[in-house]
This record gives C-alpha cells, sequence and structure tokens, in this order.
C-alpha cells in the first residue's frame, strides 16, 4: 500500500479527540450510499418500464401497419398480400379489420376496437391470442363450429378487463353494435349482432385488455357490410428497429395511396415520457449524492483542523505538500468507495427482490401494467458510481489543499 495512501486508511480507522468528526463521517457513508442506492433503483424502475412496455408493446401489436390514405379500405388485398410477405425483411403478414364498436350485455357496455382476422395469420404479427387465460381462440379459424345450438352466433374473444366490466364469462353471449348502420326511412339504423365469447386473453397490458376484440375477418366483413375488404396489412420484421425504413420500402411496393406506421411511432410519445422521466429522476437523486459531498467536506476540514500537529510532524520529516494533500484527497475518496459500494449492494439487491417477486402492484388503467417493474444494467452502475466519486472527489479539493498550506513551525509553535 502506498504512503498517502495507508495514512489516509490509518486517520480514518483511528480514534478521534472529538467525536463529532466519527459522527460527520458515518453520515458522509450513509449518505453517498443512499444516494447511489436511490440512483440505482430509480433507473432500474425506469429501465424496467421501458423494457416491459417495449416487450408488450412488440409483442401484442405488429411492427409495421400498411392502410390506404384514403377510401374506405383495401380491396384485391389478396394478391397485395401475398407480393408484400415476400418483401425482404419482412418476417409475417397478416390482413385485418379494424372498427370501433360497442359491445354490451344487458345494462353494462364498453366501447371496443374489434378486429376481423385469420387466426393464423394473425397469430404470427401478434401474441394476444397466445395469452388466452379462458376458453381458447380456436373457435375463429375459418372451419371452427362453436357447437350445434349456436351456429348462427359468430364467435368472439375479449381482453380480460373488457370481460370484468362486462361481467361476462366464456360462453356467455354479448351484442355488438356497429356505428354503421343501415339508411332507413326513419334515418340511420346502427347494425346489430350478436357474438358468443369463447376465449379471454390477458396481455398484462391495459390499453389492450380492456378495449381490444378479435372475430373472424368474414363475420367481422358481414357486420360492417364490406364483403372482401380489409383495413390494414399487419407485418413482422426481422428487425425492430429498422421498422420504419422497412415500412418506406413497403409504401413504395404497395403503390400510390399507402401509408405505413410503425410501432415506434404509434408509441413515440410513450418512450419520450420515459425518457424525460429517467433524465429528471437521475438529476433530483443525485442532489442526495451532493447533499452527502457536503458531509464529506465539513468531515475532512474537521480532520484537518484536528490533525494538524500530525501534519506538521509529518512535514518536518520531509513528506511533501503533494503528499499530505494525496492523503485527504484518499480520504475523502475512501469514504466514497465505501458508500458507494454498500449503495450497490443494497440497490441491486432491492431492484432483484422487486424484478424476482413484484410485490409492488400498480393500477393497470394508469399505468399500463400491472407490477413495478425492476431492470438494473451493468452501465446504470457505471454512470452511478462515475458521478459518485467525481462528486466526491470535487468535495475533497478544498480541505486537502488546506492540509497541503499547514506550516510546521506555525503549528508546532505551542507544542
Amino acid at each position: 500500500m502506498r504512503f498517502e495512501l495507508f495514512i489516509a486508511a490509518r486517520y480514518l480507522r483511528a480514534k478521534r479527540r472529538q467525536a463529532v468528526i466519527g459522527v460527520i463521517t458515518a453520515i458522509s457513508v450513509l449518505g453517498v450510499a443512499a444516494g447511489v442506492a436511490s440512483l440505482i433503483i430509480a433507473l432500474a424502475i425506469t429501465n424496467g418500464m421501458r423494457r416491459d412496455l417495449q416487450e408488450r408493446l412488440v409483442g401484442s401489436t405488429a411492427h409495421i401497419t400498411l392502410m390506404r390514405v384514403a377510401g374506405d379500405g383495401i380491396r384485391d388485398w389478396q394478391l397485395l398480400l401475398s407480393r408484400l410477405r415476400t418483401m425482404p425483411h419482412v418476417t409475417a403478414a397478416a390482413p385485418g379489420l379494424w372498427e370501433q364498436v360497442l359491445v354490451s350485455r344487458g345494462a353494462r357496455s364498453n366501447g371496443a376496437l374489434i378486429k376481423g382476422i385469420v387466426p393464423a395469420d394473425e397469430r404470427t404479427v401478434s401474441d394476444l391470442l397466445k395469452t388466452m387465460v379462458s376458453g381458447s381462440a380456436d373457435a375463429l379459424e375459418p372451419l371452427a363450429r362453436i357447437d350445434t345450438t349456436t351456429l348462427s352466433i359468430p364467435p368472439i374473444v375479449i381482453g380480460k378487463d373488457m370481460a370484468d366490466s362486462l361481467g361476462v364469462q366464456v360462453g356467455d353471449t354479448v351484442q355488438v353494435i356497429s356505428p354503421q348502420g343501415e339508411m332507413t326511412p326513419f334515418g340511420l339504423v346502427p347494425r346489430y349482432q350478436r357474438y358468443t365469447v369463447t376465449g379471454i386473453f390477458r396481455s398484462g397490458f391495459y390499453q389492450y385488455d380492456s378495449a381490444y376484440a378479435f372475430t373472424r375477418l368474414a363475420d367481422a366483413q358481414r357486420l360492417f357490410s364490406e364483403p372482401d375488404l380489409i383495413s390494414v396489412i399487419s407485418f413482422k420484421v426481422d428487425d425492430l428497429y429498422q421498422a420504419e425504413k422497412i415500412g418506406k420500402q413497403l409504401e413504395q411496393q404497395a403503390g400510390a395511396g399507402f401509408q405505413t406506421t410503425s410501432w415506434m411511432e404509434q408509441n413515440i410519445e410513450l418512450f419520450r415520457a420515459l425518457k424525460l422521466e429517467q433524465i429528471v429522476s437521475f438529476i433530483v437523486l443525485t442532489l442526495i449524492v451532493f447533499v452527502a459531498a457536503l458531509n464529506i467536506l465539513i468531515a475532512l476540514t474537521m480532520m484537518v483542523m484536528e490533525k494538524t500537529r500530525d501534519i506538521a510532524v509529518l512535514m518536518s520529516f520531509g513528506v511533501r505538500a503533494e503528499q499530505i494533500r494525496r492523503i485527504f484527497l484518499f480520504q475523502g475518496l475512501l469514504i466514497s468507495v465505501i458508500g458507494t459500494v454498500l449503495g450497490l449492494i443494497v440497490g441491486y439487491g432491492m431492484s432483484w427482490l422487486g424484478g424476482h417477486y413484484r410485490f409492488i402492484h400498480l393500477d393497470a388503467s394508469v399505468y399500463s401494467i400491472d407490477y413495478l417493474p425492476f431492470a438494473p444494467t451493468i452501465t446504470d452502475a457505471i454512470l452511478v458510481t462515475a458521478v459518485s466519486l467525481g462528486v466526491s472527489l470535487i468535495a475533497t479539493l478544498y480541505p486537502s489543499a488546506s492540509a497541503a498550506k499547514v506550516l510546521p513551525a506555525e503549528a508546532l509553535r505551542y507544542e
């Protein structure tokens, strides 16, 4: 161990004539530990929210959606679908007919976004049909039948939160009301259709579980009186971060009048908000480290005053001023290192417990997910450690400079 570090460590372990210095030193260590732990936990939560939301969004929706800029939808879609699914980087494609409807049962009703699908194709671009908690989506297959008593009632699959809102279970019948009604002598009359709930899915993402419903494409086309028409073609690609670029290529291949949107464009506000939250949390919680650094400044200043005679003796033995400065620099860094290590242990320990046991629950209707996720990263540890040590190093500059200016003759004059 080099001389300066040895003396710094010895000063930290030595008993003090003034107990308050030891108390301030302990507070400094705890302050650094609290700041580092808070930063690690806050960054882990933000990373976890971003990761979980992105995974659920990407898993539950297509990477790219193609639709017409104007008009009532995409006609002759079979040829277009066959041509586009062979494009480079496209791994899957599925047709769909989206429409806003009202789903009701008795006195209860719920707004919904119903999608007519071909299940075999839909499963390749979305995982919602793979998250069934009750029943199944097999009834949505083109040749599927429910039973002999309900042959005339088409099947529907809805989200768990929608099912709870309506109070329905698998096997119950709901009524779907389409705003695209029929014109009669009495005006526009909404179109009604009864559906049998054959499955309930739960993605854990409130936006989907409370508002999405699936039925067969042919049944949706009959409901909206749009035979052989779809509204969107959904795509999965091999690189989701290149979705915008691949979408432009699909637009060119589809021809004039088509437009694509990517999963990033559809959720850009959400990810911007998460990024801003991460920056603000980092700035606010860094103030805790600054407070701990002030404690380090006070502790070292008082220690220099206490050790003035020792400093003078060392300098009279030939210790240079630069070495005295490094002694107190190392002492401040030792306090910071101990606090940082403790903070990292506590921060990562709490993050692991929170991520493993998921004991902090959230209101899914507000936060989109039903638990608080944690995702600590090595990058966060490096960043937080650099900030903690850097701030603590700045706090040691004044006390160490003061120690180096001690004059041995003046300090030992009355000894």
